[in-house]
């Protein structure tokens, strides 16, 4: 390590003399850094080197949100999608009802159609890699509930060919599918709920159960013929007792069926003590334990939020915070500033990054977690 540090400080003085030379050395010195940085953190040249080097990574990274919440979107939100790196993102859009819905969707197909040259919309994993390709964003649009089928699974078609490609199957309270999260009974999914979650397979709808129950989880991992998933949740074993928190056993089961897991930004949501104990460390020690648990190809990202952040969309303790003690029951242990400050930002995720290089994690692997984990699971699960 000191001998690296060396090396790259005799670099730097060298390299206005010898840029090419130069260009080769620093490559083949950083490739042999150790990525645990926790030691020896003094030298700031060194560490400028080592964020240099995962900002280029995450420049050159597929990045897709698992879930944003994208009402109210304006010019802001432009600016801030410049800033954040993203490939893509999952649009959680208004699913009150079935009318509701498809005046969501119809109105985020005109902001794609009137925007081309910044949006793509999302029906398969090509989207993504295009956008990729084309430095735009891919809009993956769904829905943090299934109340919009209503009573009838012929609304599913209609909803498909109006452009959603994910559903989760019930938000916190029971609907017609199955239990939520915070739902008194634990009774899992109804008839008409199996009967809702085969037709979305057979159509190629992603499974979300972020917000579902526990039994409601649990089968609905079962049940699906293709991998369902978490597109923003966290591990129960760092924050025990949260109802929005997936257990070891859902976090593998879940996995061994190919889905993915993203780690949920909102910061109340990864700990019980934000802004002291609960930080961007903590959000990561998630990553970790769901890594641990479900492997390197099951783990992704999600904020939960609007793009821009909380604290820039004028989030406040009597908008944002009072109005949820009445909407949430106390066991989800709402907080205010619900926000990490790191993570609050459109740039969250090279912040993520730069933690998970220190920490050891392979490039490859950071872009696992970064977007290629998605984007596999859109290509085993979305029909082209």
């Amino acid at each position: 390590m000191r001998q690296n540090r060396r090396n790259l400080v005799k670099l730097l003085s060298l390299g206005t003399l010898f840029p090419a030379q130069t260009a080769m050395a620093f490559n083949s010195i950083m490739e042999s850094i150790p990525v645990d940085l926790n030691q020896n953190m003094s030298n700031s040249v060194f560490t400028n080197l080592l964020d240099k080097k995962i900002e280029k990574l995450y420049k050159e990274a597929i990045v897709i949100d698992g879930l944003i919440i994208p009402r109210g979107w304006n010019e802001e939100s432009f600016k801030a999608l410049d800033q954040s790196g993203y490939t893509g993102f999952g649009a959680s859009l208004a699913s009150g009802n079935l009318k509701i819905a498809l005046a969501s969707l119809a109105e985020w197909q005109k902001r794609i159609k009137d925007n081309p040259d910044k949006l793509i919309l999302a029906t398969s994993a090509d989207d993504f890699i295009r956008a990729k390709k084309e430095n735009k964003t891919a809009a993956f649009l769904g829905f943090q509930n299934a109340t919009m089928i209503e009573k009838s699974i012929d609304n599913i078609d209609t909803l498909y060919d109006a452009g959603t490609r994910w559903i989760q199957l019930t938000y916190n309270q029971r609907n017609l599918l199955g239990d939520g999260s915070t739902e008194r009974t634990n009774s899992g999914l109804s008839d008409f709920g199996i009967e809702a979650l085969a037709r979305m397979n057979e159509l190629g709808i992603m499974i979300d159960l972020s917000h579902c129950g526990r039994q409601t989880t649990n089968e609905g991992i079962e049940f699906s013929t293709s991998g369902a998933c978490f597109n923003h949740s966290m591990c129960e074993a760092l924050y025990k007792d949260h109802p929005r928190a997936k257990t070891d056993d859902q976090i593998k089961a879940m996995a061994d069926k190919g889905g993915v897991i993203g780690i949920i930004c909102l910061g109340y949501m990864i700990g019980p003590e934000l802004g002291t104990k609960t930080t961007l460390e903590t959000y990561v020690d998630h990553i970790d334990h769901a890594v641990k648990i479900a492997g390197i190809d099951h783990v992704g990202v999600a904020a939960d939020f609007a793009i821009q952040g909380l604290e820039a969309t004028g989030a406040t303790r009597e908008n944002w915070y009072e109005p949820r003690l009445t909407r949430f029951k106390p066991s989800y242990k709402v907080q205010w500033p619900p926000w990490i400050p790191e993570l609050d930002k459109p740039d969250r995720y090279l912040q993520v990054a730069k933690v998970l290089d220190r920490r050891g994690y392979s490039t490859g692997d950071i872009e696992k977690i970064l977007g290629l984990n998605w984007l596999r699971y859109f290509k085993d699960t979305l029909k082209p």
